[in-house]
């Protein structure tokens, strides 16, 4: 399944080439000419790569760019049947099987044989706390997770928790500086994003495909669950799981 949401992103890289075919190809020569040098900082380097290219291939212009600081605003709680039912309830059939159900398929993939219980336990007493404060979901983040338990982030298991701990900090500094991101990327080309997203899961792609085609005995089962989930129809109105991401 996780390899059939991550096929779309991957898609978008190339689909990118009928529209800014020179922006596309420049930054996958710089992703290949960065995964070969410096793996681990593959994707900074890729990023300011690519705005330098939006800005002298397709002229895209950061005047309105300025650095903007979030300022927190207290919302006081308030618990009704309606938003339970309507939102919460929903929210949480969605975590468990768009993020949650793939995010320890990828944690078994990178070879964290971890239990289940003690991390959606956890996971579901964050969410409990944070809840009151917009946080309505703790969950593992499938994709994040896709890419922070990788061999990109380090060669050995046991230190990949620093890519973990360096996303945290990265999403603080992010949320500090969300009006600035915000501005930064409506400034460029939204083929810019999908093709920075979908090279940043290559790896992850490869990662997920592979896993699923050396397991001989779910082989025709794998491949009939990408090919459902990578198609990008809806059942019944439902979201794809990449919708929740």
């Amino acid at each position: 399944m996780m390899a059939g949401i991550l096929f779309q992103f991957g898609v978008g890289v190339f689909e990118s080439l009928a529209t800014v075919p020179a922006l596309m190809i420049g930054m996958l020569l710089a992703y290949l000419v960065f995964k070969r040098l410096t793996p681990r900082y593959c994707l900074v380097l890729l990023l300011i790569v690519g705005i330098v290219l939006a800005v002298v291939l397709e002229g895209a212009s950061l005047e309105g760019v300025t650095v903007q600081l979030a300022s927190p605003t207290f919302i006081r709680p308030e618990w009704t049947w309606q938003g339970t039912l309507g939102l919460a309830l929903p929210l949480v059939l969605v975590s468990l099987t768009g993020q949650f159900l793939p995010g320890m398929a990828i944690l078994r993939t990178s070879g964290y044989n971890t239990p289940a219980r003690p991390i959606v336990t956890v996971a579901s007493l964050t969410s409990l706390a944070t809840a009151c404060f917009g946080g309505i979901t703790t969950v593992i983040a499938a994709i994040t997770a896709a890419i922070c338990t990788g061999e990109e982030a380090h060669k050995e298991p046991s230190k990949r928790y620093i890519a973990g701990v360096a996303n945290g900090l990265f999403y603080l500094i992010g949320g500090t500086f969300a009006g600035t991101i915000v501005l930064l990327f409506t400034s460029l080309p939204g083929e810019f994003v999908a093709v920075l997203a979908g090279l940043a899961l290559i790896g992850a792609i490869t990662s997920n495909v592979s896993a699923f085609a050396v397991r001989k005995e779910h082989l025709e089962a794998s491949v009939i669950t990408f090919l459902a989930t990578a198609s990008g129809v809806s059942f019944l109105d439902s979201a794809q799981p990449s919708g929740a991401w």
